[in-house]
């Protein structure tokens, strides 16, 4: 039995503004009805991640999830999970231009229950954002280490080194803020620079590899949970060794099934 205490409140838009210097917010990856079940009534906010097309899917990033793949599993999630406040993020090549952006958002209000959208993007994606919330379309906006930007930037690289990028991921979270966005992803940045920008804005900051200086944390299952070995983020701690357990039990099945003690007589019909 569990010594933690559990305190989980149905998340809101308006709850979650109002965490910002009272509360610290958890946030977790979910991708299908039976994690997101499991963590329906822990984590303040449920991430359907693109993040889905690596661990989920096997592919080498982000970038080929599809529309259609990411509202498929919005829905198993707001099936597992119908009471948690779930986010989707919008795959690569879906908000390239305002029309193209909100044309898809809608789509996927439509066809799914999701509370908000995901949008990778500083500066350069303020007014797409602007144009989401203007048209009720609720958005977490995303700065820092994009996944999204992978190809174009040559690799996933820590932001924040300089004082250029600093001061530009100040900009960022300003403008994303501004534009209407509820909260914030801030992933693979320096914590002294993520501090700044969490005092920067009046929206909740979520951090990813950014420290503990914001204003919550997101993580994704797999890697939480130990279920992905082949490489582990600085960032991940591994609050599980879901590989190894997941192996045992299944070669203790093959065991089982080939010395016949599965299925025994309490087993049969």
């Amino acid at each position: 039995m569990s010594i933690i205490k559990n305190d989980f409140e149905k998340m809101s838009i308006t709850k979650i503004l109002k965490t910002k210097n009272n509360k610290k917010l958890t946030m977790i990856t979910a991708y299908d009805a039976l994690f997101a079940n499991l963590f329906a009534e822990v984590a303040d906010m449920i991430l359907v991640g693109d993040s889905l097309n690596m661990s989920f899917a096997g592919k080498p990033d982000t970038l080929s999830a599809t529309l259609e793949q990411m509202i498929y599993h919005a829905n198993a999630v707001c099936t597992g999970a119908p009471k948690a406040f779930v986010i989707l993020d919008m795959p690569f090549g879906t908000y390239t231009n305002k029309d193209i952006a909100l044309k898809n958002a809608v789509k996927i209000y439509q066809e799914t229950n999701i509370a908000a959208v995901k949008v990778e993007g500083g500066e350069d994606r303020a007014d797409i954002v602007k144009h989401l919330t203007s048209n009720s379309i609720a958005v977490m906006g995303h700065i820092g280490l994009m996944p999204q930007y992978v190809r174009s930037e040559g690799g996933y690289k820590v932001r924040g080194k300089t004082k250029e990028d600093e001061e530009q991921l100040i900009r960022d979270a300003i403008a994303i803020e501004k534009a209407g966005a509820f909260a914030i992803v801030v992933e693979g940045v320096l914590s002294s620079v993520a501090k700044k920008i969490t005092e920067a804005v009046s929206v909740p900051v979520i951090g990813i590899g950014a420290g503990n200086v914001t204003d919550g944390q997101v993580l994704v299952w797999s890697d939480m949970l130990g279920f992905f070995d082949e490489f582990k983020p600085k960032f991940v701690r591994r609050y599980l060794d879901g590989a190894t357990l997941v192996k045992d039990a299944v070669l203790q099945y093959r065991n089982d099934v080939q010395t016949t003690q599965f299925p025994s007589k309490d087993e049969e019909y």
